[in-house]
Parts: C-alpha cells; sequence; structure tokens
C-alpha cells in the first residue's frame, strides 16, 4: 500500500501506478517545453451474466469493485443476491458479474439519464426509483470529525495532487477516512466504493461518504440508495441535490475549505464541538489543486 501522510486506509491512491497516468510533453505559458503527469481513460464494459450492461471510461484501477458497485447502484444487484464469481479480462477491458439469480434487465437498460458527472455518467431506468423507501440512521457528526478527515485526506498523496482532472470519493468512519477512490468521473468513484461495501459486507449505519466533487442529484441519490448518511464535499452543490438530501434526511455538507464549510441539509445532525478559530488555513497547495 502507498505512503498515506500517516493515515491508516484499508485502502488509498496509489499515485506512483504506472498505467494510470502518463508523462506528457507539451510547453508552458512562456513557450518553454515541460512535461507533466496526465491520467489514463480505458473502456470497461460491465456484463451482469450473459447480459452487456454498459461501457464506461475510467482510469482502470478496481474494475471488480467499480463493475459491482455500478450493478448495485442502478438496482440490479439485489441485497440477497449471491454473487457466484466476479471475472476481469484485462486484455478484453471486460467485467463479467455472475449472480445465482437468473437476472433480464432488457426493458430497464433502454431507458437511459445521461447524468451531469464528468466523463458523462449513465443512470439507468427512473433515476428516484427505490429513494420513497429510504430511511437513513441520523448520524450525529462532530465539526471536529469533519475537520480531521479534510485534513487527513487532502494531506493524502493522490491522482488528485499528482495530475488533477480527477474526482476522488473517501468512505469514513468518524474521524478516520477508510477507503479511497479516484476517478475521471464522480461516479465512478463511489461505484467503486460501494462494490468494495457490498463484497465486504461493510454496513453503512456509521459512514459518510467524502468527494471532491460537486453535490448534484445523482451524488445525493447514490449516496441516499447506499444507505450512507452524511454526505460531505470539497465543491459546491446543485438545487436539486439539495431539495432531494432534505426529502430523504440525508445531511448534506459542502464547500469545505480548510475552517470553512456549508451545511444544507441535516444542521440539526451537526455537534459543533470545536471552534473553527482553531483550526488553520487549507494550504495555498490544495487550493490551487482544487480550483483546477
Amino acid at each position: 500500500m502507498p505512503e498515506d501522510g500517516g493515515h491508516d486506509y484499508l485502502i488509498a491512491p496509489d499515485p506512483r501506478a504506472a498505467r494510470l497516468t502518463r508523462r506528457v510533453t507539451g510547453t508552458d505559458h512562456t513557450g518553454a517545453e515541460t512535461e507533466i503527469s496526465v491520467v489514463e481513460e480505458r473502456p470497461l464494459t460491465i456484463f451482469l451474466n450473459s447480459q452487456e450492461i454498459v461501457t464506461a471510461m475510467t482510469i482502470g484501477d478496481y474494475p471488480e469493485y467499480l463493475a459491482v458497485g455500478f450493478l448495485r447502484n442502478q438496482g440490479m444487484l439485489l441485497d440477497d443476491d449471491v454473487i457466484t464469481g466476479v471475472e476481469y479480462d484485462d486484455d478484453l477491458e471486460v467485467v463479467v458479474v455472475r449472480t445465482e439469480r437468473q437476472t433480464v434487465y432488457e426493458e430497464k437498460v433502454k431507458k437511459k439519464t445521461r447524468t451531469s458527472g464528468c466523463a458523462v455518467g449513465t443512470v439507468f431506468g427512473d433515476m428516484m426509483e427505490g429513494l420513497d423507501q429510504v430511511v437513513l440512521p441520523q448520524l450525529e457528526v462532530k465539526t471536529s470529525a469533519l475537520y480531521a478527515l479534510a485534513h487527513k485526506i487532502n494531506t493524502t498523496p493522490s491522482l488528485y495532487l499528482e495530475a488533477g482532472a480527477i474526482h476522488g470519493t473517501v468512505l469514513c468512519q468518524g474521524d478516520q477516512p477508510l477507503v479511497y477512490m479516484e476517478d475521471v468521473g464522480r461516479h465512478n468513484a463511489v461505484d467503486k466504493i460501494a462494490g468494495w461495501m457490498f463484497l465486504e459486507g461493510v454496513g453503512v449505519s456509521d459512514k459518510m461518504l467524502y468527494t471532491t466533487g460537486r453535490l448534484t442529484s445523482e451524488m445525493v441519490i447514490k449516496t441516499a440508495l447506499m444507505g450512507i448518511p452524511v454526505l460531505a464535499s470539497r465543491s459546491g452543490f446543485t438545487a436539486w441535490g439539495v431539495e432531494i438530501a432534505r426529502q430523504v434526511g440525508l445531511t448534506c455538507i459542502g464547500r469545505m475549505r480548510g475552517k470553512r464549510f456549508v451545511c444544507l441539509s441535516g444542521e440539526d445532525r451537526l455537534l459543533r464541538d470545536i471552534d473553527p478559530d482553531a483550526i488553520p488555513e487549507e494550504s495555498k497547495k490544495h487550493r490551487r489543486k482544487s480550483a483546477e
């Protein structure tokens, strides 16, 4: 596992992984030659049993988690489904997820919604399907934990800090980040976490998602359907995202920079246990990266 600034992760980014980035030479604003790291993109086709479901653009790490998480978040894998195999072919860039239950989703895949995510995401069927049945745990969130998480995550070596042009999503518990996934689309990063949780049988009632991306309707819906009660971000909100968060009782916190944040849903579940003036301002390095 890569060095992570002293923070213990179950899974952490590896910015040194050769196949995730490449060095590209160009010229800078002065005309001088420069070489930078850029993020790779590659297709990954996901099958559920014998049915081809989707081809996603991804950086290529953790394809099995991405496939399982995508199917789970699309409602194509059920809570009690037994997965008999997850087979990845690197040459064909294909993942096949096999289940004991016979699955047929011909009608569902005919209805697609292109989401607002980077590396445009796809949602099949009704985006709001099942949302009216969601009952989220009323998890209390300490602001001291929010500040600690932001500092730990923002100082973790990552592709985001190495190359930019990528989103990160982190599964957290209390003030501890557990699983840090990155991808060209924030929906992919969330799906990787969903896949890991499903395959590992991890509970959700005391968990939080932290993301570098916008808190859109898609992100709020994915988080709520996963049963996770808190969603936080470095970035801002969309109006529909906030509306849905309030509807389902999801604590939604954005614009987390240094000592600053804004809570637009779930304020009654925030425990303000630390003086913000005791929190240092965010470093210029992280402010610069977040603006890219």
